[in-house]
C-alpha cells in the first residue's frame, strides 16, 4: 500500500462547526467544533470504520487523490499496523 490518506471534505455545520465526510470511506460522517477538531474526529471515526471493514472480511478502499478543498487524513497507527497484519 503506497499511501493510507484518505481525502476528507469539511462543509460548514448549520449549528455551527464542521461536518466532515470521506468519498473513499462513504460510512464516515463525522463533527467537530473547528476545522482542527472535524479532521481529528474524521481520522478517529476512520478507526471505527476500519473496524467494521475488517468485522465483515472486507478489504480497505484504495484511496483516491484528493480533491480541491478536501484534506488528506490518516487514520490512527493502530489500524495502519492491523491494515498491513492483514495484508
Amino acid at each position: 500500500m503506497e499511501r493510507f490518506e484518505y481525502a476528507v471534505k469539511l462543509t460548514s455545520a448549520i449549528e455551527g462547526g464542521f461536518v466532515a465526510t470521506c468519498r473513499d470511506l462513504p460510512q464516515l460522517v463525522t463533527q467537530g467544533d473547528d476545522r482542527r477538531k472535524a479532521l481529528a474526529e474524521a481520522a478517529d471515526a476512520m478507526d471505527e470504520v476500519f473496524a467494521a471493514y475488517i468485522q465483515a472480511g472486507l478489504p480497505f478502499p484504495v484511496p483516491t487523490k484528493p480533491k480541491r478543498g478536501e484534506n488528506q487524513v490518516s487514520p490512527p497507527t493502530e489500524t495502519i499496523v492491523k491494515a498491513i497484519r492483514i495484508a
